[in-house]
């Protein structure tokens, strides 16, 4: 079984929205971890998105990179330009995958503008992730 683990700054939306994606697309031969430099906890309007398309990630939580030190991965995929630059040194043959997704937390504007932006956020994260698990699952 493949393992693949997608970090991000607070492992609190393009993460965890990415995880699921990435679960949803590759099914069941593939272990998919989310992890962040930092804690921030699933933001509320990410699981609202997710569950517009379908994926229920309100059981999802919000881990440190730290947790997954001993675990063998085959990817790992940082979401941000923080994360790739922070990110430790892995002891295993991972591939690693970058892609700078804009962060639909720091939105400003109405409720609806900001929505407006987790969903741009979620199109191109699910974009990517479908590409992801076609090109290398």
């Amino acid at each position: 079984m493949k393992k693949v683990l997608v970090l991000c700054t607070g492992n609190s939306c393009r993460s965890q929205i990415a995880e699921g994606y990435l679960r949803h697309f590759a099914g069941d031969n593939t272990a998919v971890y989310s992890a962040g430099v930092e804690t921030h906890g699933v933001n509320p309007k990410a699981i609202a998105i997710m569950a517009e398309d379908g994926i229920d990630i309100s059981h999802h939580t919000s881990n440190n990179m730290d947790e997954y030190g001993d675990i063998d991965f085959d990817f790992v995929i940082t979401v941000c330009d923080n994360a790739r630059e922070r990110c430790p040194y892995f002891p295993t043959n991972a591939k690693k995958f970058h892609h700078n997704f804009p962060d639909p937390a720091k939105a400003t504007g109405t409720e609806k503008e900001v929505l407006e932006e987790f969903r741009a956020v979620r199109e191109q994260i699910k974009a990517y992730a479908e590409n992801f698990v076609k090109e290398n699952l």
